[in-house]
């Protein structure tokens, strides 16, 4: 199911013996365009602190309660890793994140020997058919550590979906709007659409842009640029936020850009 960004603002967490908090915001991904992380404003019992929730712990959506049950506990979130989700959250705060939970990390691969190389065989200098349980392990400690190492200094992509409002959007051919919201979907938390309010420039509307749309995103200069043209934008069927986005819309809106949706179409 597609939820606004507004929506999701105020969700409940519960953990599996009561709740955590509300969610405030949502870090996404930039290159992958994929929810890593819910901003959670906690409750008194935590004095007030921001937490990060995976969506890998999600358990189920419990719409009727607004609220998303989660598989872990109270305790695990007190204990987890402090982190400023007031600052850009780094490489190596997420290590440490996604290690406490024991979490696998999304980025990097896990064969650092290459295609048809046996890791074994690198760290070790000869092929072994069946490695030992012990030698295996050493393995995979040895890749992983290489994997982080290799990965620490790279911008991790992370950006606050509450940061993006408002962000001036570029078309081919000259400024068309801003950004007014996104829409998510809650079972893949996969962020579909950036909701462009395109009224500063005439009487005009609310339209949807997919990520497969934007061209880069300038995160000083607050833009989004994108692969459509103004008028293409301009004449683009409405998104009206006071009602629920039909299937039937979004492929009037891919058919009407000449492009391919994200489901299989005729």
């Amino acid at each position: 199911m597609l939820r606004s960004m507004k929506d999701l603002e105020g969700v409940t967490i519960s953990a599996l013996n009561g709740d955590i908090g509300q969610v405030q915001d949502v870090y996404f991904d930039d290159s992958t365009w994929v929810v890593r992380y819910l901003i959670v404003e906690t409750a008194s019992w935590l004095t007030s602190r921001k937490v990060l929730i995976s969506p890998v712990s999600i358990d189920h959506t419990n719409r009727l309660e607004h609220a998303l049950q989660v598989n872990i506990t109270r305790e695990q979130v007190r204990d987890s890793p402090d982190i400023d989700t007031d600052k850009p959250v780094s490489r190596q705060h997420e290590e440490s994140y996604l290690n406490y939970y024991g979490y696998p990390l999304y980025w990097g691969g896990a064969d650092l020997g290459g295609a048809g190389v046996n890791p074994t065989m690198a760290v070790r200098g000869f092929p072994v058919e069946v490695p030992s349980p012990k030698i295996e392990a050493e393995v995979h400690r040895l890749v992983a550590e290489a994997d982080m190492a290799a990965h620490r200094d790279q911008d991790p992509h992370l950006r606050s979906c509450k940061a993006v409002i408002g962000y001036h959007v570029h078309a081919k051919d000259g400024e068309i709007g801003h950004v007014e919201g996104a829409l998510i979907d809650d079972e893949t938390w996969s962020l579909r659409y950036l909701i462009v309010n395109t009224s500063n420039w005439w009487l005009g509307h609310s339209v949807l842009i997919a990520p497969q749309w934007i061209k880069g995103m300038r995160w000083v200069a607050a833009t989004v640029s994108v692969d459509l043209s103004r008028d293409a934008i301009k004449n683009a069927p409405p998104y009206d936020a006071a009602k629920p986005l039909l299937r039937q819309q979004e492929i009037d809106t891919y058919q009407h850009h000449r492009r391919s949706a994200y489901w299989p179409m005729p």
